[in-house]
């Protein structure tokens, strides 16, 4: 039983990892956009989708890893 509850955590982590890459690659997409370039023009900062993008890719990364290492 314990090797199963170690694959799906493998599994899982695996796709927090991908998922988590992915979510921060279309972040650094959209940060490169016209209105994103716009809004960091006028305020200074990337806008909240940007950043959204960017901390949930980090977490998802995080949790990812920890799983696959935990596994």
């Amino acid at each position: 039983m314990a090797t199963s509850a170690n694959t799906l955590a493998k599994v899982i982590g695996l796709v927090l990892l991908v998922g988590g890459a992915g979510l921060a690659f279309w972040g650094y997409q959209m940060s490169d956009s016209l209105a994103a370039q716009f809004s960091k023009t006028l305020t200074g900062a990337l806008p909240d989708a940007v950043m959204y993008r960017y901390i949930g890719g980090a977490v998802s990364g995080v949790v990812g890893l920890f799983l696959l290492a935990k596994g």
